[in-house]
């Protein structure tokens, strides 16, 4: 309901005509016709805290119209008066105890923002629960330098567990794709069974990592908006004798940059320059396609050596995100 301030005075004060008083923030789900404002939203955030607008409507969207996302529940926009000033959404990729929150709130709003916290947090619990596990672990990802208020966000229990670094890239005529070496090729997803390889090397190749669900295809398909994919910017690199063994997943709908999703390779294929290579092909390709700049998200402490193979590479920091994780039982 919406929230009211003021006061009356007694008959017996005389004061001058007072007016009308304003209504305070009001919340309510979000409907795939929202995409634009959260989309907004979004956008002014991102002039806070990078100095540039990232976001993108068809991200929004996908996220929007996501299977696992039922709006009545796991949505919440907070306005005052016709102006958005925060968005909340959750999200449950493991079927199990973790859980995942977006939370986005205007510069100077971050007061009124947390109090979506409150009910983001039961419906985690709630939906943990759901799953049959005994505590919820919620987590939420937010840049180092965020517009919520991080001392808050600590006194209510949320600590941060990782961080992420963005890194990037500037791209020039220099860079064209490479030639693979013998026993290699490169070829993008254009078949489902291309898509299905892709899927199956991404999974296995990330099962180690700091946070990974494992999806099923179907899952997986939802997580990236298939509908949408521009297939041919994911590539799988094919070694004789173990078949494909690295996939790398890109896209080009970023206004700032092109932006390399993921990049994996499996256990028994590392060391042989495989990561390297798909790297220089997506230089390469981006920098045909026009694009001056590429960048990618990396686990500050990733076992894989990763951030060492994107230095040798030339990606630098653009900015890095802090994970945030609050763990509350669920009663089960």
């Amino acid at each position: 309901m919406p929230l009211r301030s003021g006061s009356q005075a007694p008959d017996s004060v005389r004061m001058s005509p007072q007016p009308p008083l304003t209504p305070g923030p009001t919340v309510r789900p979000a409907t795939l016709d929202d995409a634009a404002a959260i989309c907004a939203l979004m956008g002014e955030v991102d002039m806070a805290e990078l100095g540039r607008v990232d976001a993108q409507l068809d991200e929004v969207q996908a996220d929007l119209k996501h299977s696992e996302v039922d709006l009545e529940r796991d949505t919440w926009l907070m306005f005052g008066g016709d102006r958005l000033i925060a968005y909340g959404l959750l999200w449950d990729e493991s079927g199990g105890e973790r859980i995942d929150m977006d939370h986005y709130v205007l510069p100077g709003r971050s007061v009124d923002g947390l109090r979506l916290f409150d009910p983001m947090e039961a419906r985690a619990v709630e939906r943990a629960a759901a799953n049959g596990a005994s505590r919820a672990v919620i987590h939420l990802s937010l840049n180092t330098t965020p517009t919520t208020d991080l001392d808050a966000l600590r006194g209510r229990g949320w600590r941060p567990v990782r961080r992420y670094n963005c890194l990037h890239r500037p791209l020039s005529a220099a860079d064209r794709p490479p030639v693979p070496p013998a026993g290699v090729t490169l070829r993008p997803c254009a078949t489902e069974a291309d898509r299905r390889s892709a899927h199956a090397v991404l999974q296995e190749s990330f099962t180690d990592h700091f946070d990974f669900q494992r999806r099923t295809y179907e899952q997986w398909l939802d997580d990236i908006d298939a509908e949408n994919a521009d297939w041919s910017l994911i590539w799988i690199a094919r070694v004789d004798g173990l078949g494909d063994a690295a996939v790398m997943r890109t896209r080009n709908n970023r206004v700032s940059m092109g932006w390399i999703s993921n990049l994996g390779v499996l256990r028994e294929a590392r060391g042989r320059g495989l990561g390297s290579l798909l790297l220089r092909h997506a230089f390469g390709h981006y920098t045909a396609l026009g694009r001056d700049r590429v960048g990618l998200g990396v686990d500050t402490d990733n076992s894989s050596g990763a951030l060492a193979l994107y230095a040798r590479h030339g990606l630098s920091l653009d900015f890095a995100v802090d994970t945030w994780e609050l763990v509350r039982p669920t009663g089960k």
